[in-house]
């Protein structure tokens, strides 16, 4: 049935309480969205470290449960609250987030792997290590290129993540090594995934708890510390994106799961990072929640209130979510320790240090690991990402230019970027296009 614009603009206008609970803070940017489009915003932050984040934007609140039956919607913005989710909606709440099953898809990368087969779709050899002598035993019987997955909660910790360049897997050998000397037996299983060589690309989307809503997102990452993927992996430090109603690759993948999802009521937000190259379309590992700086990187593009378009998603409601046409382009301005943890470095050179405006404009500029007092910015939490800068456009160049103007207009001391976000567009798009995969 056709809604007709007076409906829609009343909807629009609704007022709610949303309740947002958060792992380590990220999703600020998204609590204090839904807070000037003007709804009631209370924000948990689980993460002791992390729980000055937010202060000055949005108001806190000490232990989430107590405000259950006050929320329109409770969104949970992380892996790992499955079971919480699911019990939420059986008690009648509407909920945006995973379940116990989306949860596993990610934490546990061999059930993952092995979903994706079922599904029959084509996934790239892996094998599976609880120690690091046997990890070291197989490459050397099997050299190969390999890259090292971290599974379970560790794997959050992105620098972790190795991808070999060697043919023979001697550098993977030396880095099993030297965690095997630095992490013992902490570390944790871990995946060694056969490296082939393509176009990394995610294909994302959101999901009512019924059926994908379109359009789709195609985003390319950028994780590696410094332009031109040199240095650390970071897990981001920026990404490019656009919309397109349909797509080859969430065809030959995510789409298969609109079944299993819907059986298991998964109701959010899910992304499956892959490598495509001329022989076919390999899916490395999903994120069934928000992508951090994905979801900012897309409120850019999203032409309705983001409150509003989570709400109806939650309340499964089938819709074509209204976005720019063209591309995004998201960079994350960060200050030291990042991309390490190191409390002693963060407070000294970080900590309390204030984000300077150079315009009072603050378009496209979305609080991070933030809080405001007296109306400034200060940089708090413990990890150094202060700011997630956006630009959108016709053109890829249109959408970096914008990006990087607004850079320049911000002052954080100490801080650093990449300075080429975007620039993988330009190099991968022709593969993309002649492998019909765009």
């Amino acid at each position: 049935m056709e809604i007709n614009s007076n409906y829609k603009k009343k909807e629009e206008t609704i007022k709610r309480n949303y309740l947002v609970v958060s792992k380590w803070g990220e999703s600020l940017d998204i609590a204090y969205s839904i807070l000037l489009e003007g709804n009631a915003v209370k924000m948990y932050i689980e993460d002791k470290p992390s729980k000055e984040i937010g202060y000055g934007f949005i108001k806190k609140v000490q232990d989430w449960r107590k405000h259950v039956e006050w929320a329109d919607l409770i969104i949970f913005d992380y892996t790992g609250y499955g079971k919480i989710c699911e019990e939420l909606r059986a008690s009648g709440k509407l909920v945006f987030g995973g379940c116990e099953y989306s949860d596993q898809l990610e934490l546990d990368r061999n059930f993952g792997q092995e979903e994706l087969r079922k599904h029959k779709i084509k996934v790239l050899p892996f094998k599976e290590f609880c120690n690091f002598e046997e990890a070291i035993s197989y490459v050397k019987a099997k050299p190969d290129a390999y890259v090292i997955k971290p599974c379970g909660e560790i794997q959050d910790l992105k620098q972790l993540l190795f991808v070999g360049s060697d043919d023979e897997g001697l550098d993977v050998i030396r880095v099993l090594k030297a965690y095997e000397k630095s992490w013992g037996n902490n570390f944790g299983n871990f995946q060694l995934q056969r490296k082939v060589k393509g176009v990394e690309v995610s294909v994302s989307a959101f999901f009512n708890g019924k059926e994908f809503i379109h359009p789709i997102n195609i985003t390319f990452e950028h994780k590696k510390l410094f332009p031109k993927e040199l240095g650390v992996s970071t897990g981001e430090m920026g990404s490019s994106m656009f919309w397109v109603k349909d797509s080859p690759i969430f065809d030959a993948t995510l789409k298969k799961f609109e079944t299993t999802l819907a059986k298991n009521h998964f109701i959010g937000h899910i992304d499956l990072n892959c490598i495509v190259n001329g022989n076919g379309i390999y899916p490395l590992e999903f994120t069934p929640r928000f992508g951090y700086p994905q979801i900012f990187i897309q409120r850019a593009g999203i032409n309705e209130p983001i409150g509003n378009m989570l709400y109806k998603i939650a309340n499964g409601q089938k819709f074509m979510i209204n976005v720019k046409k063209g591309f995004q382009v998201g960079v994350f301005i960060v200050v030291p320790p990042f991309p390490y943890e190191d409390k002693k470095s963060f407070n000294l050179f970080s900590k309390d240090s204030v984000v300077i405006f150079k315009k009072d404009l603050k378009e496209g500029i979305h609080p991070m690991h933030l809080k405001k007092i007296n109306d400034e910015w200060l940089i708090t939490g413990n990890t150094g990402i202060a700011l997630l800068v956006t630009g959108t456009g016709i053109t890829m160049k249109d959408a970096q230019k914008m990006m990087y103007n607004r850079v320049h207009t911000i002052i954080v001391n100490n801080s650093y970027y990449r300075t080429d976000i975007g620039d993988r567009w330009f190099n991968e798009s022709d593969k993309l296009m002649s492998w019909g995969l765009i």
